[in-house]
C-alpha cells in the first residue's frame, strides 16, 4: 500500500459501537494496567531519538544543578509529522553537529571540574592532585553517568570510565583533569545524545513493553522535557513503574513540579514552528518595529498565554482560539497599538472586543512568522492554520506555478491580496489547494506582514470574508469562533501530543487508541493537562513491538516547507 493511500485511510473512523465492543472485550480479558474502555495496547517500535536543543540544555542544567555555559551551536532541526519531536527519531548527525557536541562537551566538563566549580560537584579527592583517587572518581562518574545516560552504568562501563580517568590523570599529572576527560567522554556518548529505548518482549504473541529505564525516560521527557531525575530513576530501578499505581504517582509528581511548564512550552513551541524564527526576516523599511527582541517577545507572549490558560486556569484548549487575555511588553504594545504602562517586563493584558485580537492565531508570533519579508501571504497563513491547528495536509504547488502576476501587481494602487491571488484561485491547476487555504488567510489580511491591524491595503478597503469547511465569516472574530468549534481542532492536538510523546507517527493498529484518547479528551472538557496525564498513564504509552515492517507507520508524503509556498 502506498503512503498516499495510507494517508487517506488514516482519516477513516470506525463507528462508536465497534470501539465499545472492543473495549468490552479488553475489560473482560482483565487488562490490569488499562483504564476501562482503553483499547488493548499494540505499540510501535522502540525509538532512538536525538535530544533537541531545549532537552540538551535542560538535561545539562538538571544533571549539574546549575546553568553551565554551552559553547557549541545546534544545527537546524528536522521536522517530521509537523513536529521536531518526531523528526529527532529520523534525522542523522552531520559532521558539523559532531563538532559542536564536542565543543559543548569540552566546555561543560571544563566548567564542572574547573577550580571555581569543582567543590560544588566533588566532595572527595586526593590531598595531592597528582595522585589518583579511584573511589572518588568512581563515585562521581557513576553518579553523573547514571543521570546523563538515564540509567545505571554497568560494572564494565563504570570500570572503563574510571580507567580512562586514571590514565588521563597519570599522563597529565592532575586528578581533576583526568576526571574532566572521562566526563567529556560521557557527554559525547550516544547514550547521552540519544534517547535509546529498549523493550521487553511480550508473551504468547502479545506486544512487549519498554523496559523500566526507557519508561522513565519517555515519561520524563514528555512531562518535563528533560532527563529523568533521581527519584524517577529510583522508581524504575525498584520496579515501581511496572504497575499503574506507580506510574500514576510519578506522573502526578512530575506534573506538580516546576519542570512541567517547560514541557508544555516545548510542545507548543514545536507545534507552532517557533524554530523558524531563527530564519525570519522583515524589510526594515516596511516594518521598522521588527527586530530580534520583538521576535523573542512575540514567541514568549504566545507561550505565556498558553501556560496561563491551559495550566494555571486549566482552561478548555479550544478557547485558545478565542481568548483575548494575554501578556504584553512595551515593544509588543507598539505593534498591537495597545498602551503598556511599564517600560520593562511583562504585564497581563486583555484586548478590547473591538481590537480584533481573539485567539493565538491573531498574535504576532503567528502572523509575522507566516508572512513574507515585505508583505503578507494569505496562502501561507491559510496553509499554516490548516497544518498547525487542524493537522490537515495540503498538496505541494505545481512545479510550473507562475508567481509573476502576483509580484507584478503587488504595489499597484487599489490592489489587495484578494486581487493578487485571483489568478491562482481560478487556475485549474492551483484552484483546488487555494480554495482550502486562501479563504482562511484572506480573513487575516486585516493584519499586515508584522501583525499590526489595518483596514486598507494600497488605499483599498480590505475584504475579509472567508470560510472554513462550510462555516462562513466576515471578521477575524468569526474565524476565531470557527476554529474553536471545528471538530478537527481537538483531534489534532491529541494526535500531535501522542506523536510527540512516543516520537513517531502512529501505527495502523493504534488508530483505535487514538480515537479512544480523543474521546476521553472531549469528556475531560478539552483540558490539556488531563490529556497528557491520560497518555502517560495508559498501557499504550509503554507498549512496544520488536520492529516495524515497511509501511507499518502511517506516514504522510514528503512535502515542501511552508516557506516554499506562495
Amino acid at each position: 500500500m502506498t503512503s498516499a493511500a495510507l494517508s487517506r485511510l488514516r482519516r477513516f473512523r470506525f463507528p462508536v459501537f465497534v470501539g465499545g465492543l472492543i473495549a468490552l472485550v479488553v475489560v473482560l480479558a482483565g487488562a490490569e494496567l488499562m483504564e476501562p474502555g482503553e483499547p488493548a495496547p499494540v505499540g510501535g517500535p522502540p525509538m532512538m531519538r536525538r535530544l533537541t536543543e531545549t532537552q540538551y540544555r535542560a538535561s545539562i542544567e538538571d544533571v549539574f544543578g546549575v546553568k553551565v555555559p554551552i559553547n557549541g551551536r545546534f544545527e537546524k532541526a528536522v521536522r517530521s509529522e509537523g513536529l521536531i519531536a518526531v523528526g529527532t527519531g529520523t534525522a542523522g548527525m552531520s559532521p558539523f553537529a559532531i563538532e559542536q557536541y564536542d565543543a559543548s562537551a569540552q566546555g561543560i566538563a571544563a566548567t564542572v571540574l574547573g577550580k571555581s566549580q569543582r567543590k560544588r560537584f566533588l566532595a572527595c579527592g586526593p590531598a595531592d592532585p597528582r595522585q589518583f583517587d579511584a573511589p572518588c572518581a568512581r563515585q562521581l562518574l557513576t553518579q553523573k553517568g547514571r543521570l546523563l545516560f538515564r540509567r545505571a552504568l554497568t560494572r564494565q562501563e563504570a570500570d572503563k570510565f574510571v580507567e580512562l580517568a586514571r590514565r588521563a590523570a597519570t599522563q597529565l599529572g592532575d586528578f581533576h583533569r583526568g576526571l574532566e576527560l572521562s566526563l567529556y567522554t560521557m557527554l559525547v556518548s550516544p547514550d547521552f545524545l540519544f534517547r535509546i529505548e529498549t523493550m521487553q518482549p511480550g508473551q504468547d504473541g502479545a506486544p512487549g513493553e519498554l523496559d523500566a529505564y526507557s519508561k522513565a525516560s519517555r515519561m520524563s521527557f514528555f512531562l518535563t522535557n528533560s532527563t529523568p531525575d533521581d527519584e524517577l530513576l529510583r522508581a524504575a530501578e525498584q520496579g515501581e513503574l511496572d504497575d499503574s499505581a506507580g506510574v500514576e504517582r510519578q506522573a502526578d509528581r512530575l506534573m506538580a513540579s516546576p519542570r512541567y511548564e517547560g514541557a508544555v512550552r516545548a510542545f507548543f513551541a514545536d507545534m507552532m514552528q517557533f524554530d523558524r524564527f531563527g530564519d525570519l526576516s522583515k524589510d526594515p523599511a516596511i516594518y521598522p518595529a521588527f527586530n530580534s527582541g520583538l521576535a523573542e517577545d512575540a514567541q514568549e507572549q504566545t507561550l505565556r498565554t498558553v501556560v496561563e490558560h491551559l495550566i494555571t486556569k486549566r482552561g478548555d484548549y479550544r478557547d485558545l482560539f478565542t481568548t483575548r487575555d494575554t501578556f504584553l511588553t512595551r515593544s509588543l504594545g507598539i505593534v498591537y497599538r495597545t498602551p503598556v504602562p511599564q517600560r520593562r517586563g511583562w504585564v497581563p493584558a486583555t484586548f478590547a472586543p473591538d481590537a480584533h485580537r481573539a485567539g493565538i492565531q491573531s498574535h504576532v508570533s503567528f502572523l509575522a512568522l507566516h508572512s513574507h519579508p515585505g508583505r503578507t501571504s494569505p496562502t501561507l497563513r491559510g496553509y499554516a492554520l490548516r497544518q498547525v491547528f487542524l493537522c490537515q495536509d495540503v498538496p505541494d504547488p505545481p512545479a510550473n506555478v507562475n508567481f509573476t502576476a502576483i509580484e507584478a501587481t503587488a504595489h499597484k494602487a487599489n490592489v489587495t491580496a484578494r486581487d493578487r491571488i485571483f489568478q491562482h484561485a481560478t487556475d485549474p491547476s492551483c484552484a483546488g489547494c487555494h480554495k482550502v487555504m486562501d479563504p482562511l488567510g484572506l480573513t487575516l489580511e486585516n493584519y499586515d506582514g508584522l501583525g499590526t491591524f489595518r483596514r486598507r491595503e494600497n488605499g483599498a478597503l480590505i475584504d475579509t470574508s472567508g470560510s472554513l469547511d462550510g462555516t462562513g465569516f466576515n471578521t477575524t472574530d468569526g474565524l476565531a469562533d470557527a476554529l474553536h468549534d471545528h471538530p478537527e481542532v481537538p483531534r489534532c492536538i491529541a494526535e500531535r501530543m501522542y506523536k510527540s510523546a512516543v516520537g513517531r507517527d502512529i501505527t495502523w493498529d493504534e488508530r483505535y487508541y487514538l480515537d479512544w484518547l480523543i474521546g476521553r479528551f472531549t469528556a475531560d472538557d478539552y483540558r490539556v493537562p488531563d490529556l497528557m496525564r491520560r497518555i502517560v498513564t495508559s498501557a499504550n504509552f509503554f507498549a512496544a513491538t520488536p520492529s516495524s515492517p515497511s509501511g507499518n507507520l502511517v506516514r504522510a508524503n514528503t512535502r515542501a516547507t511552508a516557506g516554499d509556498r506562495l
